[in-house]
């Protein structure tokens, strides 16, 4: 059975006349008694008295026509709801970023942030395994709307070129810490520069991690030489924070990811000032992306992080509530 036969047969019980019927439809008149045949043809029984004029519905064809526009009206509720559905889904901004970003930006600000201002954001959690080639990857091929990973001008290269059409903003400042275990007498198991005759036991990361390139090119130019010996590599800044609160070595992380391990001696600083490694955090998304939710976005936020005198995107949520 066809939907069109049970809108042809209510519009007939309407007209009571199969022409006007037939015209109310977009149909030539044959076309629409063959339909109608072939509704009766499917249901077993006369629906029509075709014997009567005007024409009438016979009794089954009576108690038909309720279940008809019960169906008709169920079914034309449920496209509505679908059409819904496939509207909000492709008004949705997909959100993609690293797992160490993740935890210390999304949660706290960006979804909080969108919530506010009526923007309806999805984050795309394999984003959080990707390398930075992935990034770009997504953000040209547009499998997600925004992306937001750290920068630095080591990181550019191994990021690629920046797409044409691409825009970009700068949300936050981060800088990376040497951190080590500590010792029970609470200072760090491990101290920079070490020595040649005893390099500290490095806890490095992965070579397409997105800190890598910033990491090395930094030890590559510092003076005093730092003397390091790798011992493991990760991918994710929790793996590695993991590997130096267990003693095994030191390696740079995040701030915002050790503030509260710092705060409580859980974790220590294995240099002063000079072995920090300052990078940004910046919000990246194409200029053509049709999703109107993306400029939307894209303006109220900007006008947010410039009413502040130093813009930090993790002042949002304090500031939503003031």
């Amino acid at each position: 059975m066809e939907i069109r036969w049970l809108e042809d047969f209510i519009v007939l019980a309407r007209t009571q006349h199969f022409s006007r019927a037939a015209d109310e439809q977009n149909v030539t008149q044959p076309t629409f008694s063959r339909r109608i045949k072939m509704l009766e043809e499917e249901m077993g029984v006369t629906l029509v008295d075709r014997n009567t004029l005007p024409l009438s519905l016979t009794p089954a064809g009576q108690d038909f026509l309720q279940s008809a526009r019960q169906i008709s009206q169920i079914l034309k509720a449920t496209k509505d709801r679908c059409n819904d559905i496939h509207s909000q889904a492709q008004n949705r901004l997909s959100f993609a970023t690293s797992q160490t970003l993740y935890l210390n930006f999304y949660k706290s600000w960006l979804k909080p942030f969108c919530d506010d201002a009526g923007i309806d954001i999805e984050l795309n959690l394999n984003s959080t395994a990707w390398n930075s080639a992935q990034f770009n990857q997504a953000l040209a091929q547009n499998q997600c709307d925004l992306m937001l990973r750290y920068w630095h001008p080591s990181i550019e290269p191994a990021a690629s070129k920046e797409l044409d059409g691409q825009r970009h903003m700068t949300v936050a400042h981060e800088v990376l810490l040497p951190c080590s275990a500590v010792l029970e007498s609470k200072k760090p198991k491990y101290s920079l520069p070490g020595g040649s005759k005893t390099p500290i036991p490095y806890i490095d990361y992965h070579e397409d991690s997105m800190l890598r390139p910033v990491i090395q090119s930094f030890l590559q130019e510092k003076l005093p030489t730092p003397h390091l010996q790798t011992v493991n590599r990760n991918f994710h800044s929790v793996s590695v924070k993991a590997m130096i609160k267990e003693g095994f070595g030191i390696g740079w992380l995040p701030s915002r990811l050790v503030n509260d391990n710092l705060k409580y001696g859980k974790i220590q600083r294995a240099g002063d000032g000079e072995w920090n490694i300052p990078v940004e955090v910046r919000l990246y998304c194409l200029e053509n992306n049709p999703n109107p939710n993306l400029d939307r976005f894209w303006t109220s936020l900007t006008r947010f992080l410039n009413s502040e005198k130093s813009p930090n995107i993790t002042d949002l949520s304090s500031k939503k509530r003031q």
